[in-house]
């Protein structure tokens, strides 16, 4: 009998092949030993519990990239507040788009996992109302119908009156945060921590609307005494503290869940079809819904820079290239850590291709189209062009590189769902969008 076999590295992808026994365990063994000499591994049928270890192996890797850049990020905030500079500031700036690079790509994760999807609100909740947190431009304007605490400034007001309760807000600690500001008296808008709020204080409002330029908070905001400017400097350090320690403690907790044993990686273990169901809609749901509707098409629409996912440092390009490659990586089954190396294993890809070759080429066709958009994207907004100034009315370059992108996720959500069909699993419900479903509803 004649085995096909992949010219791929037996150190990254045979370590997650499950060993099975008596015959088959020695047909492994011996084709495994034949592959090593000819410095090829034979390329097997996945199983579907190979496909959900990769899986959360990925997670579990991408989480805990996440929580040592955050902890980078965090060294890099100290310095700023010990010694407060254009330099500190940058630095500290620099660390949180670093930050962003590795979690971004675990965002596929969400809409599959309920564990997830229930906790990401704490570290990636946006837009926000950044009055809420500090001191904001009088164009902002102040409380809304809708939101009675847009403008509150924490920072500036020792002491708050939230839903009818008097709130002693006299010492900001991660407790506060927590507990009593984020989603203060249930409107989500009043985001009060994780990455966009640590965003804000870092770079404050980008007052450029579709113009150049992001956020310019003065690293003064920072300092003490006489040398500190927007006042209240002692609350704005404390608050940024708090939100990074809510932060660190926040990826801690995802890296437990994903690790050997964690909630997350018994959850998705438990049943196998169920967590080939939870690998789809996480694809699925980011691709349309999400991203391609909420995070890009929405703002294209409105001509909006408010609906920019990372709109204080105007690193939304970052971000939705990011998400993208997260897709393309759980399909792939291989995810490239911050140091360069490589975490990989038996695929959703290897699975899908066993039932259908040609689907599994069309799936990472539409995926390679997708992030080649994505590329365009951000390699615009590197040279000048950020995802705000694409939002512009009359910017017909910048529309296009949205469309694209758009367009991509969009056609690669149709393949996911033909996946789906092909593999015999129950028929899923992706996140949608009135951008996309509905774009009447959009401007009512």
């Amino acid at each position: 009998m004649t085995y096909p076999t992949k010219s791929i590295s037996y150190s990254a992808k045979h370590q997650n092949y499950e060993v099975t026994k008596g015959t088959d365990m020695m047909k492994r063994a011996t084709l495994t030993a034949a592959g090593l000499i000819l410095g090829t591994v034979p390329a097997f049928a996945a199983t579907k519990g190979e496909v959900l270890t990769t899986y959360a192996d990925i997670a579990h890797a991408g989480y805990e990239d996440s929580l040592t850049t955050a902890q980078a990020l965090n060294d890099a905030v100290e310095a700023l507040i010990a010694s407060p500079s254009e330099d500190t500031l940058a630095a500290a700036r620099a660390a949180w788009v670093a930050a962003r690079e590795p979690y971004q790509q675990t965002e596929v994760y969400r809409f599959g996992n309920p564990i997830v999807d229930d906790w990401e609100g704490k570290v990636n909740a946006w837009p926000l109302d950044e009055g809420l947190i500090d001191y904001v431009d009088e164009s902002y304007g102040g409380a809304t119908d809708e939101n009675p605490f847009a403008a509150v400034n924490v920072i500036a007001n020792p002491q708050l009156t939230i839903a009818g309760q008097e709130v002693d807000a006299s010492s900001i600690t991660p407790e506060l945060i927590a507990d009593t500001l984020n989603e203060a008296d249930g409107i989500e808008s009043n985001v009060a921590r994780g990455y966009h709020a640590i965003e804000f204080l870092l770079w404050g409002q980008d007052l450029n609307g579709t113009d150049a330029g992001a956020g310019d908070r003065p690293y003064s905001d920072f300092a003490q005494g006489d040398d500190c400017t927007n006042g209240n400097c002692d609350r704005r350090v404390d608050y940024l503290e708090a939100s990074m320690d809510l932060l660190i403690s926040d990826l801690e907790e995802m890296v437990a869940a994903w690790g050997q044993g964690g909630e997350a990686r018994e959850a998705v273990m438990a049943n196998e079809d169920a967590g080939i169901i939870a690998i789809l809609t996480g694809m699925g749901s980011l691709s349309y819904g999400e991203q391609a509707g909420e995070r890009m098409r929405l703002g294209l629409m409105l001509n909006d820079p408010e609906e920019e996912h990372d709109c204080f440092s105007d690193n939304t390009h970052r971000s939705h290239y990011n998400d993208g490659l997260g897709v393309q990586n759980v399909y792939l089954g291989s995810y490239t850590r911050v140091d360069g190396t490589v975490v990989e294993g038996p695929s959703l890809s290897d699975l899908v291709a066993e039932a259908n070759a040609d689907l599994d080429a069309e799936m990472k066709e539409k995926l390679d189209t997708t992030m080649t958009a994505m590329t365009a994207i951000s390699d615009a907004a590197e040279n000048g062009m950020a995802v705000d100034q694409m939002l512009a009315p009359g910017n017909e370059e910048g529309e296009k590189l949205m469309m694209d992108a758009i367009d991509g996720l969009i056609d690669q959500t149709a393949t996911i769902e033909r996946i789906v069909a092909d593999l015999g699993l129950e028929a899923i419900e992706f996140e949608g969008s009135d951008s996309l479903d509905n774009p009447n509803a959009v401007f009512q």
